[in-house]
């Protein structure tokens, strides 16, 4: 059956001059530099908004990393409500993933830079502006609707960190993506990512520590013969599966994407990327249930 999808401009009247103050990501949040990743080889786009930054992969329609620096002396509980997802005025529609894909179906328009951890600012309307700016297609991926447990541990993690590992005045960096593969199913023109990634950025007794996670929604169907599988392509919507949240050493990041994080893989604080730094990729992947099953070369407060 035939299904008819809304045009791909969506109601929103900004327009490239109404970024002018954006300065996106600052690079020295932490006190020390700290560049958002490069991915070599490959086009992008740099777009700044208010507190964090999009590198948009043109060729992908999405992001191949977004940074965020969270002050979390100054995060404030906005509401979302009246908030619309808009496309970014500063580049071309045919370069952002829109609302065609996320229509009628059970897909997510899922925050990368997550809202919550972008509100904050020293007044009401520095944090209003962030809230809006988290509300663009290019800040969004494919996402399983079905809420569970998983992705409740996925986003908790930054304000677990804040609070527990931080101590530059609950200051912490997040670089977020997805993780492209051949085995991404392609809906309405689109790859739809199987997993994402997480990168925490913050100072440990004063010195530059980071650590790497990964979501996994990639269907649990491998027994339903009928149920599409992960690689296939076409327009049927993909059967995304539960979400398992995975705490994983930031030199396997780095081979999955290929960005640059050769300054964050030296600063790991997940033990066995040290004791183990030729280890095969994924083989030393940590399932989470919780936070406190975190593994860091430091203790944290019960």
């Amino acid at each position: 059956m035939d299904v008819t999808l809304p045009a791909p401009q969506t109601a929103h009247t900004a327009t490239a001059a109404s970024f002018a103050n954006r300065k996106g990501f600052g690079e020295d949040f932490l006190g020390v530099m700290v560049p958002i990743p490069t991915l070599d080889g490959i086009e992008t786009i740099l777009l700044p908004y208010m507190h964090f930054s999009v590198l948009l992969r043109p060729d992908k329609r999405l992001a191949a990393v977004t940074a965020l620096g969270i002050d979390g002396a100054k995060l404030m509980d906005l509401d979302r409500s009246g908030i619309q997802w808009r496309l970014d005025p500063r580049i071309s529609e045919d370069l952002q993933t829109g609302e065609r894909v996320y229509a009628r179906n059970d897909i997510d328009r899922g925050h990368l830079v997550r809202r919550a951890s972008a509100v904050w600012g020293d007044t009401r309307a520095e944090a209003a502006t962030a809230n809006e700016d988290t509300f663009h297609y290019t800040n969004a991926a494919p996402q399983a609707a079905k809420f569970n447990q998983g992705l409740e541990l996925w986003l908790g993690l930054e304000s677990y960190l804040l609070e527990n590992a931080a101590d530059n005045g609950r200051r912490l960096i997040v670089f977020t993506g997805p993780i492209f593969s051949d085995m991404d199913p392609v809906y309405r023109g689109v790859e739809i990512p199987l997993r994402y990634f997480k990168i925490a950025v913050f100072l440990q007794e004063g010195s530059l520590a980071a650590t790497g996670y990964v979501v996994d929604q990639t269907p649990q169907l491998a027994d339903l013969d009928d149920v599409p599988k992960p690689g296939t392509v076409g327009d049927d919507a993909p059967p995304l599966g539960p979400f398992r949240t995975f705490q994983v050493p930031i030199r396997d990041l780095a081979a999955l994407t290929g960005l640059d994080l050769a300054q964050l893989i030296a600063v790991d604080r997940m033990p066995i990327a040290a004791a183990l730094p030729s280890a095969r990729i994924t083989s030393t992947w940590r399932e989470l249930s919780s936070p406190e099953c975190l593994d860091l070369d430091f203790d944290l407060p019960c």
